[in-house]
């Protein structure tokens, strides 16, 4: 049973600031299927919010109008036991519960889970940085090269497992060449990988049924793990992919959700359409998630949080992840950001190490964040 009977009742919500703090990641991202160019740079909005003097940080949209409505809020106004942060506060839910954590002195992890770790806490992760960064070349085999170059990086930082774009066909080439050259980078990713990691690919929504079974074929002897956005969300066609895998004997799962995801998406998934559901961990929300996923669990269906372009959910996903059932891997984007410490976090034979540290295990420099509040951000 969740309580929140050690917080002083007159403890309130005192002050909120909002600032976005940018940073870079190791390259620069290229395409996926449907959108240009990704770039090199990220961008985190982070909250400071202070109660009872002290502080948490947390990733937030949360406008200037709608924060300032929310101070002076009393913590039994926002903690419940029934689903930790009431409706009307989840715009701020990470900094609220990175403060609570702080609060009672330990990570999120045990927080949300209830358990507490002897050991640190590792959980496992994949490199989600292979884009379509080789347009520019002309030659399949440099192509497949570059990327073999790209997920040997990953590999060598600590990962083993990778999430592949691939739809080049769908926009930005020719729609069998660009099939052919997605086939050969995922096998040629594969034989530079070795047989044993995790390898996934993910559409973007740039296939349909029949590209999508010509690619799992010409790519069956690459075990993939899953296949991701292979089309935009539809039963039939998803019911029809699940039974010629299985005719083919392809292992396969099939994983959908972030972004515009149809509505009925986890109905499908529970009829055994869809293996696991991608809802994004920042815009779904945490609270959101601990419900989902005890209800997909009854059916045996995976969580697997959509984190990209987002710095804050590599973090995030990594403390949250034993509190949500059947979550497979955390989605990993690399990249750094000015005044903010990530070294509690490493990578090592595919598993991430979160630190102990209370709250979500981020180290921010105070100076350096009101320093940028006062350049471009806001302080209710």
């Amino acid at each position: 049973m969740i309580s929140f009977n050690d917080l002083e009742k007159d403890w309130r919500i005192d002050k909120m600031e909002q600032v976005v703090m940018k940073g870079e990641r190791r390259r620069l991202a290229g395409c996926n299927a449907r959108l240009g160019v990704h770039g090199k740079e990220v961008s985190c909005p982070l909250v400071r919010i202070t109660i009872g003097g002290v502080t948490g940080y947390g990733w937030s949209r949360v406008s200037h109008e709608a924060a300032a409505a929310l101070v002076g809020a009393s913590v039994s106004d926002i903690f419940c036991e029934e689903m930790w942060v009431k409706e009307r506060f989840q715009s701020i839910q990470f900094p609220l519960i990175d403060w609570l954590a702080k609060v009672r002195g330990i990570p999120v992890y045990e927080l949300l889970s209830g358990r507490t770790w002897a050991e640190p806490l590792e959980v496992p992760g994949y490199d989600t940085s292979l884009y379509f960064d080789d347009l520019h070349l002309k030659s399949e085999a440099d192509a497949v090269a570059l990327l073999q170059e790209e997920a040997m990086t990953g590999y060598n930082a600590g990962f083993r497992a990778f999430k592949i774009k691939v739809g080049r066909g769908a926009m930005h080439m020719d729609l069998m060449e660009g099939t052919q050259r997605d086939i050969a980078i995922v096998n040629g990713i594969r034989e530079a990988v070795g047989p044993h990691c995790g390898i996934a690919i993910d559409a973007n929504n740039g296939y349909n049924l029949n590209l999508t079974k010509h690619v799992l074929k010409e790519t069956a002897h690459s075990n993939l793990l899953w296949i991701e956005e292979a089309f935009h969300e539809d039963d039939r066609l998803y019911r029809n992919l699940q039974d010629w895998m299985a005719e083919q004997k392809l292992n396969v799962l099939i994983t959908d959700g972030e972004g515009l995801a149809a509505k009925p998406i986890v109905e499908w998934a529970e009829q055994g359409l869809i293996d696991a559901i991608q809802y994004d961990l920042r815009d779904y929300g945490v609270v959101n998630w601990l419900v989902l996923a005890k209800r997909l669990a009854k059916s045996g269906v995976k969580a697997a949080p959509h984190n990209y372009g987002g710095f804050y959910g590599n973090y995030a996903s990594a403390q949250v992840y034993p509190a949500i059932e059947g979550f497979m891997y955390v989605e990993w984007d690399e990249a750094q950001i000015p005044g903010i410490d990530t070294s509690g976090y490493s990578v090592k034979d595919g598993k991430i190490a979160v630190p102990s540290s209370p709250g979500f295990g981020l180290h921010v420099d105070d100076a350096y964040y009101e320093s940028k509040v006062s350049e471009s951000g806001w302080t209710v």
